[in-house]
């Protein structure tokens, strides 16, 4: 028996490893949200180094989240055809890589190459990670994984933050960046043997790969033609244009408006929302998972309810002056973004057959950072305009718009289902 074949009979005899594989990519998504947050919090200091514009910052952000949306798709459609687990941990390896490679630019190109280069490697993450998810995870508990894996996405971006703050602050901006590649690197070889598909677990293998066809267009025309997903879609755009406007320019709007330090502005633009999302994440799996027992739409309901219930706390969060009450519409916002967060790839499984998961989530990813990636510059131009507490302020409209299109989605569920 090889150490390969042992340690796969190891762990196909733990009733627990379809818990364990969540924990595995627990990880690995950590150090993905940690990767692209990084850089956001020493913006400042890359802006003063390389004397950038706001709007050139805007671009580097961009960088990211255009590549990451181009090859979406295409990512999807291949972790329906290849082993998910390998695409997962060689993305992990290039991205990483990549990531420490940042550390030494010297000009506004190499920036927007490498972090280009990091969203190519990233955008195969999602698709294959939450496929094998879903092959590990029913119905029944599909919810309650997912969501449990969405808080290392807070998790991550936390880690991010602080981490690149304090240590943007104290030994400069580069390094960071050499700290998150090398932890990635190390967590792809250390999984290469652990991590494993379910028919590896199985007593006989079936072939799953050759499933669906190998069209790609066929797979996109499928799921495109699918009205219910398109609508997901859609409100998967906006709330990802709504998170990444936070994601980008809190940090820097808390040193302009409140005059914070980097490292407590790094770790105050994330740590808050962020806990509070882990918290609204795992409330939104468990209240989902019950709710779609009574009812199809049970899903986007809980969905809805996030977004509605945020759109106070967003408006908050960047028209008030008080620190306390920053920190309460920061809380809030946290806190009802998890709820929609827990279930964007849930709710998508629930109207997209099992062949289609894969290609179906590098959509919604691709179209989704797609319009993120336009919410970096509207904001940096805009901001100039109206100011950025403004501009924060106005993101709760289209929370609130988003809320209503999922409300009518989930009766629309109820109704046909």
């Amino acid at each position: 028996m090889t150490a390969s074949t042992a340690s796969s009979s190891t762990l196909s005899s733990l009733p627990s490893y379809k818990w364990l594989v969540v924990g595995m990519l627990w990880c690995v998504c950590l150090l993905n949200y940690a990767d692209r947050q990084s850089i956001f919090s020493v913006f400042p200091l890359i802006k003063e180094q390389l004397q950038l514009s706001d709007v050139q910052l805007g671009v580097v952000a961009a960088a990211f989240m255009w590549v990451y949306a181009i090859f979406g798709p295409f990512a999807g459609w291949l972790s329906d055809r290849v082993p998910r687990h390998r695409l997962i941990l060689a993305a992990l390896l290039f991205w990483s890589l990549i990531t420490a490679l940042t550390a030494v630019t010297h000009s506004f190109g190499q920036l927007v190459l490498c972090r280009a280069l990091g969203g190519l490697g990233e955008a195969f993450y999602f698709p294959a990670a939450m496929s094998l998810i879903s092959a590990y995870h029913g119905p029944a508990t599909r919810s309650r994984a997912m969501s449990l894996h969405q808080s290392s996405v807070y998790a991550g971006s936390i880690t991010g933050g602080a981490v690149s703050g304090f240590i943007g602050e104290h030994y400069g901006w580069r390094s960071s960046f050499v700290l998150f590649g090398a932890a990635g690197i190390v967590l792809g070889l250390l999984l290469w043997k652990l991590l494993l598909e379910p028919q590896q677990l199985a007593p006989n293998p079936s072939p799953v790969y050759s499933r669906g066809g190998s069209r790609i267009f066929t797979s996109f025309l499928e799921v495109l033609q699918n009205r219910m997903a398109l609508l997901l879609i859609a409100v998967f755009i906006g709330a990802n244009f709504v998170a990444v406007v936070f994601l980008t320019w809190l940090p820097t709007f808390l040193v302009r408006r409140f005059h914070m330090s980097l490292s407590v502005a790094g770790l105050s633009s994330t740590a808050f929302l962020q806990i509070a999302s882990v918290v609204g994440v795992l409330c939104g799996g468990v209240l989902a998972d019950a709710l779609v027992k009574r009812s199809r739409g049970g899903r986007l309901l809980t969905q809805a309810v996030g977004l509605l219930c945020g759109v106070p706390f967003l408006f908050l969060t960047g028209w008030t002056t008080s620190i306390y009450l920053l920190i309460l519409g920061m809380i809030g916002f946290g806190f009802f973004k998890g709820l929609y967060d827990a279930n964007i790839f849930a709710g998508l499984y629930d109207v997209i057959p099992e062949e289609r998961r894969g290609v179906a989530a590098g959509i919604l990813n691709s179209m989704g950072w797609l319009g993120g990636g336009f919410a970096s510059i509207v904001i940096a131009i805009a901001s100039a305009r109206f100011g950025m507490s403004v501009c924060i302020s106005a993101t709760a409209g289209i929370y609130f718009l988003l809320g209503l299109l999922l409300l009518w989605g989930s009766s629309r569920l109820i109704r046909y289902h």
